[in-house]
């Protein structure tokens, strides 16, 4: 069984950078035909994906967030960051960690597994 847990700052500036890991158990990240993906729900919007890493190192991301977004493995420590910078107000809500052996979907319950979220506030 897969477990994935996220962690990182609630609350972030305006005009910083939100840093996000995904910690993952029961699995290794570098198993092949997996991909790692972030998705996030703002307050009363639907769910948006935001990119994945593949178990490769390979990225996509969506592309409305494609310029601010980063996403990275640490396969020694099993986990996957996301990075977006320059973040506004818009960019809160809760951000979900999953993963998919099929690609990316905006449905979290598409996600074979799926961590339980992390609020993230963007305020000064």
């Amino acid at each position: 069984q897969v477990s994935l847990q996220e962690s990182g700052p609630g609350l972030v500036k305006p005009s910083q950078t939100l840093s996000l890991t995904c910690a993952v158990s029961g699995g290794s990240i570098t198993t092949n035909y997996y991909y790692w993906n972030w998705v996030r729900q703002a307050p009363g919007k639907e769910m948006e994906w935001i990119g994945y890493i593949t178990s490769s190192g390979g990225t996509y991301y969506s592309p409305s967030l494609s310029s601010r977004t980063s996403i990275s493995m640490d396969p020694s420590k099993n986990h996957f960051t996301l990075q977006l910078t320059s973040v506004t107000p818009e960019d809160t809500g809760v951000y979900y960690c999953a993963m998919s052996s099929r690609g990316w979907t905006n449905d979290l319950n598409e996600y074979d597994y799926r961590g339980q979220g992390t609020q993230v506030t963007v305020s000064s």
